[in-house]
């Protein structure tokens, strides 16, 4: 473990750029592939990448939502008193790093936004008080945990939908065969446990560990003397105009469940987010200062899902996706298919960062060969679906957030999740060869 680890720190040290320039060597990458490779002009690359661009307009500012909302909980009294009661927990930095993968992966399940601010919160906490504890590891730990597909995975959701794209090929596939099968709540279980054994087993060098040195999260409200302020200026600072304004959410909330049941999309997680935050905030005044301080760690995903979005849609004109899913597509057998869409998944993941659309680039493409191999079409589904975590681990994209609240860059801590990608990958991958065995 120490040796995987001191040679995935190296590499990256030595071989990855920051996220930015990242994103811009894949757009280039993405650009001359599409020439050389696809035979594609020029023009259409660019008129790909400028029809691309804008596409995840609405999903970046979803994203910046719930990276603020997620904040605006974080930032109340009572979620900072259960962080710095879980700090107080580890006694020894191997323990805080297992914790802070624990919390991270459970609270990743329950909603990706929700998971990336506790855990960022939990890593700074524990990284100030835990003698000895590597920070750049703690942060790392909270991120890996990323891997989980929990409740709002977007793909399996998508084809338990009636309606959805593929259901002339595949009709509607319902999430007790893919998310909560008993083999794949199985494989999110052993990832649970293989998460909190690998973090417990590194340990840097002591020359080599970094203290968090940053202020503790605040647990008391800010007293505020209000005598001889106006009466619009005394109103930040009293709990009822956000127990006014939650009222709207929740009403909205409780009539659209009551219709259509819990249906959660990510508006109305942001909007659950909002209300949970309005309810615990205790007054306006407080409520804009955390929002300030969070509007800083949303200025990498500003800039970069735009760039995401214009490499996205490069690689569509190009054909790029569909050539490589169709070369795999071809190597596969019946039993092999699901670790083929596995790789392919985890590929394309990588120019792709957003799993629902790399699904509608590839989904029908692997459907249509699953179906017609006579693959498992649930096991392609969710093979698809841990592709695209997988490679998440080593792309700083959807790290972006959490570096900005951890207040760290993406090499960082990258030489850590390139370990946990090259570990989760292979024991996904057995996972389905088991499968296929049964």
């Amino acid at each position: 473990m120490q040796t995987l680890t001191r040679y995935c720190l190296k590499f990256v040290e030595h071989c990855l750029p920051n996220a930015l320039l990242l994103a811009i060597a894949l757009s280039l990458i993405v650009f001359l592939l599409g020439v050389t490779v696809e035979g594609q002009s020029a023009i259409t690359m660019f008129n790909g990448w400028g029809n691309g661009f804008s596409n995840l307009y609405q999903f970046a500012m979803q994203m910046s939502l719930i990276l603020l909302t997620g904040f605006l909980i974080a930032k109340t009294p009572i979620v900072s008193r259960m962080i710095d009661r879980l700090a107080a927990i580890p006694k020894t930095p191997s323990q805080a790093a297992g914790l802070i993968a624990v919390v991270g992966m459970v609270t990743f399940y329950i909603n990706w936004g929700f998971g990336m601010i506790v855990g960022a919160f939990l890593a700074r906490e524990m990284g100030r008080r835990v003698k000895g504890l590597h920070y750049p590891l703690a942060v790392a730990a909270a991120y890996s945990g990323d891997i989980i597909r929990g409740t709002t995975a977007s793909i399996p959701l998508l084809m338990a939908t009636e309606g959805n794209f593929m259901e002339d090929v595949v009709g509607v596939v319902p999430i007790t065969a893919t998310l909560y099968s008993w083999w794949n709540v199985g494989l999110s279980l052993v990832l649970l446990f293989l998460l909190y054994y690998v973090f417990t087993r590194v340990k840097p060098e002591t020359e080599e560990i970094q203290q968090f040195k940053g202020e503790p999260l605040e647990n008391a409200v800010e007293k505020v003397d209000t005598a001889g302020m106006p009466w619009a200026e005394k109103l930040e600072y009293y709990r009822l105009p956000n127990i006014l304004l939650a009222l709207l959410p929740i009403g909205y909330l409780a009539i659209n469940f009551h219709q259509l049941g819990f249906n959660l999309n990510l508006n109305l997680v942001i909007m659950i987010f909002l209300t949970i935050g309005l309810l615990l905030q205790p007054n306006p005044a407080s409520m804009g200062k955390a929002i300030k301080e969070g509007i800083l760690s949303c200025r990498g995903i500003i800039i970069q899902f735009p760039l995401y979005a214009g490499i996205a849609g490069m690689v569509k004109a190009s054909g790029l996706a569909d050539s490589l899913a169709a070369w795999f597509v071809d190597i596969a057998t019946v039993h092999t298919f699901p670790i083929v869409t596995f790789i392919s998944a985890g590929i394309v993941n990588i120019f792709i960062p957003s799993g629902g659309g790399q699904w509608a680039i590839q989904g029908p493409i692997m459907l249509e060969a699953a179906k017609t191999l006579g693959a498992d079409i649930p096991q392609t589904i969710m093979a698809f679906t841990w592709g695209d975590a997988w490679t998440n681990q080593m792309q700083p994209f959807w790290a972006l957030p959490l570096l900005g609240v951890a207040g760290l860059s993406a090499r960082d801590i990258m030489g850590y999740c390139v370990m946990w990608t090259l570990i989760c990958g292979a024991t996904i991958m057995a996972a389905f060869v088991l499968l296929s065995m049964i």
